[in-house]
């Protein structure tokens, strides 16, 4: 059974850290399941990728957890719960399970991805089913979310949410009205449309990522088969279409390749895209000064396989692995990332006993 795409949906987040197990060193995984309503909690190795699920894992969640974000502090946990439109608030326990605070706070219709600020003092979340950004300010001493104004207009169905890295720009793709919203945020979380936005893109908008610099944007849209690439002016909040953009990937189908989410790396110098009808995974390096993708001829060439009808990709906190989740096949390709050339191998599958829609992990 499928989950829709547009709400299959991947924050990478930091997390707890955990004492390592077995005397080697560990990440932490947090993966959300709508079709059950739960989120798992793995610890993921340091040097192989591997995935073991932590005991009492998984936690219920409200109806259709879409997202899950974490705030710097390590103590609280939020998932967006698409179903009942709330989001919910966990403490994270030392062994790093999760124990939910009530009552959950009430958001727009489908909340379908959320992102933070740098300093965790804000919380923004896409609404897909209201058109709007909600903004909430975060209580440091409990986690409590309060909203700060009215939610801000956005284009139809907005389905993912990107901050700068400087926390100052704010993106949102509307996969509905094909385009991309963006904002500049002020001190108190207020939201003002940045030059020329919403900025067409192409139809089916579906994801939506900086590279670490905030200084490359990159869309990834569905009904086209295609992405996009735009430079940011770090001042206005202005994009600028890339030399090329968008960019296509070369299969030996004739139909549209939809193209359901896209990471760059955390050096910056690579690019990745997922196929949702080809189960595989493009690579590309990025020109540091310009932005633009090239696709990687290295052998082995891409595309890489991942499970069937990957809908989310990112890397881990130490830039060695990619993860790729894959709602048909409900499980997680992971690949471990050749640092000189970008080409990806896999080497491990984390099953996760449902579909899974979106995951967070930290060191």
């Amino acid at each position: 059974m499928f989950i829709r795409v547009s709400l299959a949906i991947f924050i990478l987040s930091i997390f707890l850290g955990l004492p390592a197990c077995g005397g080697g060193g560990h990440q932490t995984a947090y993966v959300t399941t709508p079709l059950n309503g739960g989120v798992s909690v793995f610890h993921v190795s340091d040097s192989t990728g591997s995935f073991s699920q932590i005991l009492g894992s998984p936690y219920p969640t409200g109806i259709s957890p879409t997202a899950v974000l974490v705030h710097p502090s390590r103590k609280y946990v939020y998932i967006a719960n698409a179903g009942e439109a709330d989001i919910s608030l966990y403490k994270v326990e030392n062994s790093g399970a999760l124990t939910e605070v009530t009552p959950r706070t009430p958001t727009g219709k489908n909340p379908a991805s959320m992102v933070m600020d740098t300093t965790g003092s804000l919380l923004f979340v896409a609404n897909t089913g209201s058109n709007t950004v909600t903004v909430y300010s975060i209580d440091s001493a409990s986690g409590s979310l309060t909203p700060t104004a009215a939610p801000a207009l956005t284009g139809f169905s907005p389905v993912r949410v990107a901050i700068s890295p400087s926390g100052k720009l704010l993106y949102v793709a509307n996969q509905g009205s094909s385009s991309i919203s963006g904002f500049a945020i002020d001190s108190s979380g207020g939201l003002s449309p940045v030059p020329n936005s919403p900025i067409p893109v192409g139809q089916g908008p579906n994801w939506i990522a900086f590279d670490p610099s905030g200084k490359f944007l990159y869309v990834a849209s569905l009904l086209e088969g295609n992405f996009s690439g735009f430079t940011v002016d770090s001042t206005s909040g202005a994009i600028t279409r890339m030399n090329g953009s968008p960019y296509g990937v070369v299969t030996s189908s004739t139909t549209i390749t939809p193209l359901t989410s896209l990471v760059v790396d955390s050096s910056g110098k690579y690019l990745y895209v997922t196929n949702q009808s080809g189960n595989n995974v493009y690579a590309f390096t990025v020109d540091g000064t310009t932005g633009v993708p090239t696709a990687i001829t290295t052998s082995p060439a891409p595309p890489y396989s991942a499970g069937t009808s990957p809908s989310f990709i990112i890397t881990d906190t130490t830039g060695k692995f990619l993860f790729v989740g894959n709602q048909s096949s409900s499980d997680i390709t992971v690949f471990r990332i050749t640092p000189a050339t970008g080409v990806l191998t896999s080497i491990a599958t984390a099953g996760t006993g449902s579909t899974p829609a979106s995951m967070a992990i930290v060191k």
